[in-house]
């Protein structure tokens, strides 16, 4: 069911045997199991040729988000990312079937991740880290404007143009649109704790009603990216909006911004998985520059 060495070092690192696997969900980039011992059951991933640091990026995630105690997270157990596979184990999370209760829970406590606040301000993180498979750059920047500049959309419109996404009309206006991004974004919004990739697949309602997340792509920038995200393809029940904007209200002029930051993310899809999101993209593109 699980490739053997992985199988040899989870036992290693739990220091007990496992008494059963099950087939579990992993998403559209991982393999995953359920993993009972006598110690507890535990949720494991793996890949077989991920980016290097892949799943030690994600563990580092998930420790910051657990110390934020916002919603849950699956908390890192152990992991290798020089085996091949690769593999993360992480302490399971019984889902539950009411998602209504549990959006609202999620919303109060994405409020509270966003009030973890970068302690100097910074915008960043001091390691990179993935957005799915995606490297995603970081480092620190004292100037949010920059920061989404060079290390959001820059970055990903310089993978675009290596994977030859970029016709002219769509690199002269990312081009336009980087050089005025100081019309639309602040400069030093408040640092807060980012999930980096809340779309709807990646946050869970649990069996006690209270809600969790996962897969992350932390680091510290405008609450609003997270925010916008969530709107992008869906998947959260308005309660979640309702309850967020109860614990901290989003300011009146965020709808202006929302594609803005959620350029972000279709550009990732477009790098991913190529022109089918190049519309998406240049309607946004055509929002804001002509």
């Amino acid at each position: 069911m699980i490739p053997q060495n992985v199988r040899t070092a989870v036992v290693a690192a739990l220091g007990q045997p496992i008494r059963a696997v099950r087939a579990a969900g992993g998403g559209d980039i991982n393999r995953a199991a359920r993993v009972v011992t006598d110690g507890g059951t535990f949720f494991l991933k793996y890949h077989p040729r991920p980016p290097a640091g892949f799943f030690g990026a994600e563990a580092a995630g998930l420790r910051l988000l657990e110390r934020a105690g916002g919603p849950r997270v699956p908390v890192p157990v152990a992991w290798d990312d020089q085996d091949r596979p690769a593999w993360l184990l992480l302490t399971w999370l019984e889902q539950g079937r009411s998602r209504e209760a549990a959006a609202a829970r999620l919303g109060e406590g994405l409020a509270q991740v966003h009030r973890s606040l970068e302690p100097r301000g910074r915008f960043g993180l001091d390691q990179d880290n993935f957005c799915g498979l995606t490297p995603q750059p970081n480092g620190w920047s004292t100037d949010w404007i920059t920061f989404f500049q060079e290390r959001r959309l820059g970055h990903q419109m310089t993978l675009a143009a290596e994977r030859d996404r970029l016709p002219t009309p769509r690199r002269q206006r990312l081009e336009r649109l980087l050089a005025r991004l100081g019309e639309w974004l602040p400069v030093r919004p408040p640092a807060s704790l980012l999930h980096g990739d809340l779309w709807g697949g990646n946050w869970l309602p649990l069996a006690d009603e209270s809600a969790a997340v996962i897969d992350p792509a932390v680091s510290y920038g405008h609450r609003e990216a997270d925010l916008a995200f969530t709107e992008l393809f869906g998947g959260f029940p308005p309660s979640f909006r309702t309850a967020y904007e109860a614990a901290w209200p989003l300011d009146s002029d965020y709808p202006v911004r929302r594609d803005l930051y959620n350029l972000y993310h279709l550009l990732n899809h477009l790098n991913l998985f190529g022109e089918a999101y190049g519309a998406s993209v240049d309607r946004v593109l055509a929002r804001y520059v002509s």
